[in-house]
C-alpha cells in the first residue's frame, strides 16, 4: 500500500498523473437538448440555441451565465457546471460558424 502512495505521489510530481476524461460534445449536448430541443430549437419559451449566435456569442453568454451576469432563471445554476474547455465543445455544438 505505501509503495502504490509513493508512485502515486511521484507520478504526480512529475505532472505524470492521468489527465481528467473529456466528455465528448455530442454528450453535453444531450444536457442542453433536454431543455432547448434535439435540435437546439427551443419550445415553449425556451429559447433556441442552435445556431442562432456566432460560437464567440455562445461561449460568451455561457460564461456571462456562468458568472451570474446574464439574467437567467437556471443556466446561472446549469452553466456553473461547465468548464471553459466544455463551453467551447458547446459552442463548436450550437453556435454559428464564423
Amino acid at each position: 500500500m505505501t509503495r502504490i502512495l509513493l508512485v502515486s505521489a511521484f507520478t504526480a510530481g512529475l505532472g505524470l498523473a492521468p489527465a481528467a476524461a473529456q466528455v465528448p460534445p455530442a454528450l453535453l449536448a444531450g444536457g442542453c437538448q433536454g431543455c432547448h430541443g434535439v435540435a437546439g430549437e427551443g419550445h415553449n419559451g425556451i429559447p433556441a440555441i442552435h445556431r442562432t449566435k456566432s460560437r464567440a456569442e455562445f461561449a460568451a453568454a455561457m460564461r456571462a451565465f456562468r458568472a451570474n451576469e446574464r439574467p437567467a432563471t437556471v443556466m446561472g445554476r446549469i452553466s456553473r457546471g461547465y468548464t471553459d474547455d466544455e463551453i467551447a465543445a458547446l459552442a463548436i455544438e450550437f453556435g454559428k460558424p464564423e
